[in-house]
């Protein structure tokens, strides 16, 4: 494991944006699986990047903020991306979403675990390399754990430079924007952290890791909120990492079904 930038930042003091409740935060934390992906993780890691800075000017007192970036069987330059990024980075061999996500939530919990009472305390956010949050991504979350949500299903949207016009089209017919249908997207994912272990974290799984998760959290009891107020640009590539993620469902599922869209 290599450590680049800062681990954990702090912030202290009272203002607008305050996350105080009975379900707040003190510490956020969050995780990233990369699989040769050094075309996309500049914009991921610029995105993230913007919206810890959103989290610090915004919410007061700040809760602490550790991004870890899982680089799983990487074998381009993703790690010379990352250099230069407040992260920390872990390596892995396991050729496998869900366990990535695993080890970099055990990671990251480890990192922040000095300045946390417990697990309660800790959100837990999942993003994708190919994809880019919104400023307001970490802030949005934290408002929402403090109004009591243990889980947050957020919506992603394909960038439309990635789509043929028939996709384009069939997109815009099936999305209301602002209306979250509850899809699950690990571009666009929240849970306590308390939840997250209760629910028997991600599985080491190859595909869907996500959608596992949220049914054990449910299960489990977990206040589940479905947003689109933060949502996800991803990317709209015919092919993936996964062969059932979502560019299957773009390339197969979007234009021929003229179900709603995966938002």
């Amino acid at each position: 494991m290599t450590t680049c930038g800062a681990q954990a930042q702090r912030g202290a003091g009272a203002g607008h944006g305050s996350s105080a409740g009975a379900g707040a935060v003190d510490a956020v934390v969050v995780v990233v699986p990369v699989h040769d992906e050094e075309e996309l993780l500049p914009r991921c890691l610029e995105a993230l990047d913007a919206a810890r800075r959103a989290l610090a000017r915004d919410v007061q007192p700040a809760p602490a903020v550790a991004v870890v970036v899982v680089l799983d069987a990487c074998s381009d330059a993703s790690e010379r991306v990352v250099r230069g990024h407040p992260v920390t980075l872990l390596r892995t061999e396991h050729a496998c979403v869900g366990a990535a996500r695993a080890a970099g939530v055990e990671e990251a919990l480890e990192l922040v675990r000095p300045v946390v009472a417990g697990l309660d305390r800790v959100w837990v956010a999942s993003t994708d390399a190919d994809s880019a949050v919104p400023e307001n991504w970490l802030v949005e979350q934290v408002r929402l754990a403090g109004q009591g949500a243990d889980l947050m299903i957020g919506t992603v949207r394909p960038d439309p430079r990635d789509l043929t016009p028939a996709q384009r089209a069939a997109w815009t017919a099936t999305h209301t924007p602002g209306i979250a249908n509850g899809h699950v997207h690990g571009a666009n994912l929240g849970i306590r952290g308390s939840v997250y272990r209760a629910a028997g974290g991600y599985a080491p799984a190859p595909e869907h890791e996500d959608v596992l998760l949220v049914e054990s959290a449910r299960r489990a009891g977990a206040r589940v909120v479905a947003s689109d107020v933060c949502w996800v640009l991803t990317s709209g590539r015919p092919v993936g990492r996964t062969p059932g993620g979502y560019a299957r469902y773009l390339r197969e599922d979007l234009v021929s079904s003229g179900a709603p869209g995966q938002t």
